[in-house]
This record gives C-alpha cells, structure tokens and sequence, in this order.
C-alpha cells in the first residue's frame, strides 16, 4: 500500500460506489516525495508503527503499544530536495475538507494546525444546501435555497439554487467530489434547463413585455452548486477540471427542466423575483452595449487611442511589456521620470475607483476611471469582448502607498480585476508592488528596507560589527559575521519559542527540554525524565520565584513509554501541559530543538557582552537579543514609509520599479470559493461581516495607520 503504485480497489466494484478514477496522487506517491514518513495504525487492541525514508521501510512493521481505539495515523515531511516550497496552508486544506463535508450530506472531518492551534470541524447535515447558504452568507438573498435531487441508474445528481440581490453569477460543479472548474456536460445541461425553463415560464405567464432573457441575464445573481456522483467519469485532462461524459447533459437538463418547472408552478412569486432580476439586466445589459459601442467610436476617432495620462512604453511586444497602475498624480509623476521608458508605462489613477462589487455592469463602464483602465490595457471588458490575446502588457503592477489609503485603492483594483478581469488574475497577469516599509539614517547615508524581517536582519548586521560576544569555549571574544549567524539563528530560536507559546505551552519548559535535547528515545527512560524535571524545577526557582510547577511522569501505554504532565500555577492562573512522543515529534519542537542557543554554538547562560568597551552580563538568550537590538538601534533614525511620494525619481526606481532589485507579489487565483468570499466580506453591502473580519484579524495587524 505504501511503496507501490496501485488503483487502491476502485475498480473491484466493491470498495467504492464511485471514484474520481486513476490519476491520483495517492500515498505511495506522498511516501516516495517524502524525506520521511511515520506510519500508525491502531486496530485489534494494538497498537503498531513502521517509518519509511525517502520511499523505502527503514524499520519493520512493530507492535508498540495496546489500545481501545481504532483508524490510521499518517505523517510525512515533503522532501526539500524535490519541493521548494514545504509550508502547508491551513486555509487552503480546510476550505477543501469543507467543500467535502458539504458534497458528503453528514459526514463529519476535523482539521487543526498545530503551529496555530487554529482549528476547524466540518459537518453540514442540509449537505449542499448548507453550501449555498455558505456561499450567499454574506449577502442578501431573495429566497430560501431550492434542492433538486434525483437518481437514474446509478448516476445522483443533487442541485441547489439561490439567487441573492447582487450581480454576480456563482457557479461551482463537481463530479464525483472534484471541484471541475471548467465545468463539463453537467454544468452545461444545468444552465441550458434553466435558461430554457425560466423562458418558458416567462413567455406562458406573459412576464416579458417584448423584451428577450439570454442565459447571462437569467444568471445575474445566481449562486448554485452542481454535483453529479456517477460510475466512470471521463475527465479532460489530467487535472480533471472538466467533465466529458457526453450522457451527463441530456440526464442533467431532463431532471432540473422537470423539478424546477414544478417548483416554480407551484412557487410563482419567488419565479416573478428571479424573472424581474434578469429583466433589469437586461436592460442594464443593453444599456452597457450602448456605452461599450460609445466607447468603442470615441476610441476610434482618437489619434492613438491611448488615454492621455498614460505614459506608455516604446517596446511592441506585450510579454515584454509592464504597466504601473500608480496612486495618485505626484507619485505617478515620479514614476513616469524614474521608469524605463523602453518596456514599462505608467497610468496614474485619481483617487478611489469606483467599487464594481456593489456596482451593475452598465454603470461600471460609466466610469471615467475604469474606461481609462480597460482602454490602456486594451482587452476590452465584459464576456464575448474580453479578449486576453489583446492584452498590451502582460506585467499590470499595482502600486500605491503602505497606509489605509493605498489598501482600499489597491482592493477596489483586485475587485475589478477578479469581478471583470478574471482572465487576468487566471493567467498570472497582476502584480502588487512592494514599496519599502522603513528608511533607515545612518550617519550620512539613507537605506530603505522591505518589512520588519528585513529590519531585523539590517540590525543584527550592524551589531554584529559593534558588539562582541564572550565565547567561553574558546575563551575570546566573537563578532562579525560569525556573530551574525549565531545571532540570526538567535532570532528564529525566539520567534519560534514565541509561537509554541501562544498554544499554551510555557516558554522557560520549552527552552530546557530544548536545551536538554529530548527525543523519543528519552520518554522510555525514567532516570533521564528526572534529570530534565530537576533542570526545569531549578529554572522555575531561579528565574519565577512566584511561580509554582508541578510535573508528574506518568505512563503512555500507546506508545510503551512515559510522559510528562506539567502544572503551573502563575498568579492564580492555572496552565496545563503533556510532553508526549506527539510533541517531541511535533516540526515546531524539533526546529526549536536544532536552533537551541546550547546546540548552535552560542552556548548557555549568562553571556557576556562587549559594546563601547563596556562590558555586560545578560541573564538569558531573550535579554541577549534585546540589548543587542538596543545597542544596534543608537545612532539610527528608523522611520516608518507610507507615500510613494515621499520618495524622489531615482529612488523609487531603485527600491520599487528596477527588476533588478524590486519585490513584487504575484496575484494569484487559488480557490474562487475564498476569493468570492473575501471580495465579498471586505467590499459588498453589509457592514456586520465586515465588522467581524476586521474584529477577527485585529490581532494579526503589526503597524496600524490610525
């Protein structure tokens, strides 16, 4: 099962009523792109554990330990060698265990981040009703969700449908649980039935004085899931983001044409309310074609075409071409000095464009701004006349200021882009500019720095070159780049110590079981155990005198080993702790195990310090870093940047617009789900969500322009 590749029983008839076919990644695939992986079953009263490096077995499938339990325990660490990036989003992996809890009516998963204690359990018993409501939570619905749900011969279909008062069309499909982006048959039957079964309603009850619906219209504010479980689905693609069974369209459109029909028969005022919407856009539609073709004729009797305040490049080649979409005329001024004229044009924007979510599509092109925008971009906007192959950069960079200001103007941009532009995100077209946060003055010379990390790692350089560590080994004092690296691993040491922290665990037992280099091996041994309780206890006395710990080894009989329950009692407040094989074996623990000042070189407390010819004895690793942030900080004047007008020409160039030397952050499109979620929260009409975003996330914001 875990070294070989195989079809896991999906084909025995009997394992699975339906599958999502052959191409997965399964484990034995996750075991050979894995430096190493753990694996733990519990099943018939025992306990057993078997570890795999790179793919192979390096150890026999073992009996470790008795239980009650039941289930299988997997845990893997990505190869680096294979993988550059190995962090794992939590956002990420809930959304997905949410989308199947709601396609699977009933079924219940739990899903927690160990580094951040944040934690999520799924299970939604209205299955993808609950999945409409979710996706219309934040805006105004016209009716309670409609279910349409039916099976022939061994295919199920389930349909949930709810229209809300905004303006944008919200379709998600799967089949067989996987998330077919690009739709499919299924997707396809879905929007010919309700096309067609709205119109009929429509043109029988005389509900639309001469004018015409199309499938857009009709759409206008939909938000429905499709999910189709059948037998042997043919997928386009590797990826599986479409669905091909030609048979799928014909059962898809006979079941919503018959359902909804009857619901709507016997629901006429709820039909009246989605016929009235798609009435309005259409006229809003013809409306927007009246201004597109304006638009279009104006553009036409323009020597250029081009708007006036672009500043364009001279470059042809639009891959090699980038375009600056600046805040404001001072800072769009600078740019356009400070720019390579030959591949990067600059459009300054006046102010805050005008927010498209909460506006319709007639308006939206009304906009002098936006027109300006879709002009200089030159892909035209809005279904069929959304051509990507037009696009005249392939580089739009977003850059405003790092205030308050600059974030709202640089989200209504994002939200034009993702409720207009989609292609443009898709294709990896939208960059977000990275102006430096600090200036930093020293003596007569002026640095501009990217973000607080950065910071950091400038500071510790200067100390590194003003301050001497005290190296009790070999008896001397260190500094320069020797003392940079110590120092840096110094400060993830501390970030990490701060972060386990936060789950409840205490800083002082943390940095001795560090120090004292526990490993699983060492909860088998009681004679050590006791040792690191003495050097825990002796930290608490020393350094907490009014705090009091209790530690206690008790038995782990899962594993055949001990662990230890830890009791501190810190001004009348109690916190727990269990120092299990889990927690030795936890990522977190084992980095701040291999950054342990003892094991890196730098070497126990107390350390002394030479600054200024002084000398200073400091207690702890912590103290050690803050006096030497201190120390590195005289003669300094850091100052926070906002404006990209603060900055002249030359600068900007080098620090925000030069290739060479700039960051910038490629917008990407992940999961639409989240993404309409967000533009949703952050710019629709209700202020309560918002509210609770911004009360929920309070905690993570550092500097706050007030």
């Amino acid at each position: 099962v875990l070294t070989v590749l195989h079809s896991g029983g999906k084909f025995d008839n009997e394992s699975y009523k339906v599958s999502g076919g052959l191409h997965g990644v399964g484990v034995s695939v996750v075991n050979a792109l894995s430096k190493w992986l753990e694996l733990e079953v519990k099943r018939d009263g025992s306990v057993y554990q078997q570890r795999y490096e790179r793919g192979n077995p390096v150890t026999p499938l073992t009996v470790v330990g008795k239980t009650k339990k039941r289930g299988t325990k997997i845990t893997f660490k990505p190869d680096r060698e294979i993988f550059e990036v190995t962090e794992y989003s939590f956002d990420t992996l809930a959304h997905r265990l949410r989308e199947l809890a709601f396609l699977n009516r009933g079924l219940e998963i739990s899903v927690t981040d160990e580094r951040t204690l944040k934690a999520s359990l799924f299970k939604y018993k209205g299955g993808i009703v609950q999945f409409v409501e979710h996706l219309n939570e934040n805006k105004n619905p016209i009716h309670s969700p409609v279910l349409i749900s039916d099976e022939k011969e061994g295919t199920v279909l389930e349909v949930a449908i709810q229209y809300n008062d905004g303006y944008t069309e919200n379709l998600f499909s799967y089949a067989n649980n996987i998330n077919t982006k690009e739709g499919g048959t299924h997707l396809i039957g879905f929007k010919t039935a309700l096309t067609r079964t709205i119109n009929n309603y429509a043109v029988t009850n005389n509900l639309l004085k001469g004018e015409t619906l199309t499938g857009d219209d009709i759409r206008e504010g939909l938000t429905s899931v499709v999910s189709i479980k059948l037998a042997n689905p043919q997928f386009e693609g590797q990826t599986k983001t479409k669905l091909g069974n030609s048979e799928i369209k014909g059962l898809v459109e006979a079941v919503v044409n018959d359902r909804l029909g009857t619901f709507f028969e016997e629901n006429p005022s709820i039909v009246k309310k989605i016929v009235e919407k798609a009435l309005n856009a259409a006229r809003a539609r013809e409306a927007a074609r009246k201004a597109k073709d304006l638009i279009r004729r104006k553009n036409a009797l323009d020597i250029g075409n081009l708007p006036g305040k672009l500043a364009d490049c001279s470059e042809k080649d639009p891959a090699q071409c980038e375009i600056f979409l600046v805040e404001g005329d001072s800072a769009g001024g600078s740019a356009k000095q400070g720019r390579d004229r030959r591949n990067q044009a600059i459009l300054p924007l006046r102010g805050k464009i005008l927010n498209v979510e909460k506006a319709r599509f007639d308006k939206i092109i009304s906009s002098e701004e936006i027109r300006t925008l879709i002009t200089a971009l030159g892909t035209g906007i809005g279904g069929d006349d959304f051509d990507l192959t037009k696009a005249r950069y392939h580089k739009v960079i977003i850059m405003t200021d790092a205030d308050v200001d600059g974030s709202h103007i640089r989200t209504l941009i994002l939200t034009f882009f993702y409720r207009q532009m989609t292609q443009l995100i898709e294709n990896k077209y939208i960059y977000i500019a990275q102006p430096p946060l600090y200036k930093v003055s020293r003596q007569k010379s002026e640095q501009y720095i990217k973000d607080e990390a950065a910071l950091n790692k400038y500071l510790i350089k200067i100390a590194s070159e003003e301050v001497e560590l005290w190296d009790t080994e070999k008896r001397s004092f260190i500094k320069g780049d020797r003392l940079e690296k110590l120092l840096s691993k110094l400060v993830t040491y501390k970030g990490l110590i701060d972060q386990i922290s936060k789950k409840g665990n205490d800083p002082d037992v943390i940095a001795t079981l560090a120090q004292a280099n526990i490993e699983k091996e060492t909860l088998r041994e009681k004679n050590t155990l006791e040792s690191i309780i003495e050097r825990i206890s002796e930290r608490f006395t020393s350094r907490r005198p009014g705090d009091s710990i209790n530690v206690e080894i008790t038995s782990d009989e899962e594993h055949k080993a001990y662990k230890l329950e830890i009791d501190i009692r810190r001004g009348g407040v109690q916190q727990n702790m269990i120092i299990d094989e889990d927690f030795i074996s936890s990522p977190e623990f084992r980095e701040i195990k291999s950054l342990s000042p003892v094991r890196t070189g730098l070497g126990a407390p107390p350390y002394k310090v030479r600054a200024q010819d002084k000398e200073h004895m400091v207690e702890s690793s912590a103290g050690l870093l803050d006096f030497i942030m201190e120390v590195s900080k005289k003669g300094l004047n850091i100052q926070r940047y906002k404006g990209l007008g603060e900055m002249n020409p030359e600068q900007l160039w080098e620090t925000t617009m030069n290739p060479e030397t700039r960051t910038l952050l490629q917008v990407t499109l992940e999961d639409s789900v989240i993404a309409d979620e967000i533009f949703t929260i952050l710019m629709g009409d209700q202020v309560e969500p918002r509210r609770k975003f911004i009360e929920d996330h309070a905690r993570e914001v550092k500097n706050l322009d007030v």
